[in-house]
């Protein structure tokens, strides 16, 4: 117990307070504007932790991992533009809110279920991490592609009425991620002979393409086809979700918190494969889904608890194993290594006090987000007061920057430019882009680990029929399509049953 009273003691210092704080707003800012995302906010801010402690430098880094992981949900619900790819998911329905004057709900909804989901990882990471670190160890490149296909079996449930559309949108997606070099062998692929297509399509200018564009292209013909000016025309009211609404969400909460969790802690999976299998998790298990897609808050629950849930999954092997999953922990790796705190068994031993400040760094940085977003949802949400047509002005513009910056190429702005075209002619077609966006996060694990296990196996295909956990996937996803298509079958008869009501009752 001295240790822990120590730890507190550090943790609560007002310079490590102020530092968690510090990179709580860092994380939320970066997080909140499409293409500036939480990884290069940890990359800016850990030359800053140099000249710190240890306690407040990996504060700073946890601070910022977290404020970034949940600060991606407010311009995916204001603005319907993903901040962060953890953050894809949430648009779908955090936008319907939008339109309908539930701005501030949606928001309020985000960042308590973010909290609640990243404390209750938290709660799992130090209750099991031994168990939970010893369990990822046995996903090798088989398990994980059958847990990614699972996650792409959602396309079903994100095709709105038509499986063919998403289908289609989901190839699309596929298609796009394999333009570039081959990043197992290095050959060129779709890239017509040309050198700044090597590069290939960056996931989150793509993002950035499929939603903002085709939100400004739609701004300015609503704009050119109305006659009277839409200054004023948001109705914008401030609104939080009550106890009553939380109460119902609760178990859906927690459910998503140990999906998120799970997934955190297998490397190289993260928080878009999360949100997404959340989503579909919840759309299943849901008595209305068809709100789904119109504004459900549910819709909004689900994948906001499960990204955030990533963040204490995601400590898990990086602690107790030293394995980052994703470019955002591998630089928090970087942070302990610096201050000497080498991640493995012995780091429990050796600096027990180091984790239990790192345990409530991650408990202030939670407070702090949900401090910070709360009180700021009154000014957030008068953004929507802005007028259409300039507030997309303002968005292309932001977006340019954003994508430019990812990689300093202005072929990613003309990449997001095309795309973004292309986009409104999806969305004109009526095909979703939700399934191109699961595509484009999904494809690169998917053949990643495919071609791996391929190798490992020399090329023994019944490799992907060797573990248990695989199969168990694979039947998981065998059972998410045939519950699609006993969802529709039964729709159908539902329709034509009360087609032939009305049909009965107009011949009366």
């Amino acid at each position: 117990m001295d240790v822990f009273y120590s730890a507190l003691t550090v943790a609560l210092a007002p310079d490590a307070i102020l530092a968690v704080v510090a990179g709580t707003f860092i994380g939320l800012v970066f997080g909140s504007i499409p293409g500036l995302t939480f990884t290069v906010a940890l990359a800016l801010v850990l030359p800053v932790t140099f000249s710190l402690a240890a306690t407040p430098a990996i504060g700073l880094l946890l601070g910022t991992y977290i404020g970034g992981m949940t600060g991606g949900s407010v311009s995916a619900i204001l603005l319907g533009i993903p901040g962060t790819p953890s953050s894809a998911a949430t648009v779908i329905d955090g936008y319907q809110l939008t339109k309908r004057g539930k701005a501030s709900l949606a928001l309020g909804t985000a960042v308590i279920v973010s909290s609640f989901g990243g404390l209750v990882s938290l709660v799992v990471m130090i209750v099991s991490v031994d168990v939970v670190a010893r369990i990822a160890l046995h996903f090798g490149p088989v398990e994980i592609f059958a847990l990614v296909l699972f996650g792409l079996s959602t396309i079903c449930g994100l095709s709105e009425k038509s499986l063919v559309r998403g289908l289609i949108a989901g190839v699309i997606g596929l298609m796009l991620m394999t333009i570039g070099l081959d990043e197992m062998e290095g050959v060129q692929r779709l890239t017509f002979g040309t050198i700044t297509l090597q590069q290939g399509v960056n996931l989150i200018v793509a993002m950035i393409a499929l939603f903002a564009v085709p939100h400004v292209i739609a701004a300015f013909a609503d704009y050119y086809h109305s006659e009277k000016s839409a200054v004023g025309a948001s109705d914008v009211s401030v609104e939080l979700p009550s106890l009553r609404t939380l109460k119902e969400n609760f178990w859906l909460m927690v459910r998503c918190a140990f999906i998120g969790t799970g997934i955190g802690a297998v490397p190289g999976t993260g928080g878009p494969i999360a949100a997404f299998l959340a989503y579909a998790h919840a759309r299943r298990s849901s008595k209305e889904r068809e709100r789904f897609g119109k504004g459900a808050l549910a819709g909004v629950v689900a994948p906001e608890t499960a990204n955030n849930a990533v963040t204490g999954g995601a400590m898990i092997p990086l602690l107790s194993l030293g394995i980052p999953g994703d470019p955002a922990t591998a630089l928090v790796l970087s942070g302990l290594l610096i201050h000497g705190l080498v991640p493995g068994p012995m780091l429990f031993i050796q600096h027990s006090g180091d984790i239990y400040a790192i345990y409530i760094s991650i408990i202030v940085a939670y407070i702090a987000v949900l401090a910070i977003q709360l009180l700021g949802i009154r000014f957030f949400v008068q953004i929507l007061r802005v007028p259409a047509h300039l507030l997309a002005v303002a968005i292309i513009v932001m977006c340019g920057f954003g994508a430019f910056a990812i990689r300093n190429s202005v072929f990613d702005v003309y990449t997001m430019g095309i795309l973004g075209v292309l986009a409104y002619g999806l969305m004109r077609a009526r095909i979703p882009l939700t399934p191109v966006v699961l595509g484009l996060v999904l494809g690169p694990t998917l053949e990643r680990e495919f071609r791996t296990a391929v190798i490992l196996s020399e090329g023994d295909m019944s490799t992907f029929f060797s573990s248990v956990t695989a199969i168990i996937f694979y039947l998981m996803a065998i059972g998410v399509i045939a519950l699609h298509f006993v969802g529709q079958a039964r729709e159908a008869r539902a329709e034509k049953l009360k087609t032939k009501q009305q049909q009965q009752e107009e011949a009366v």
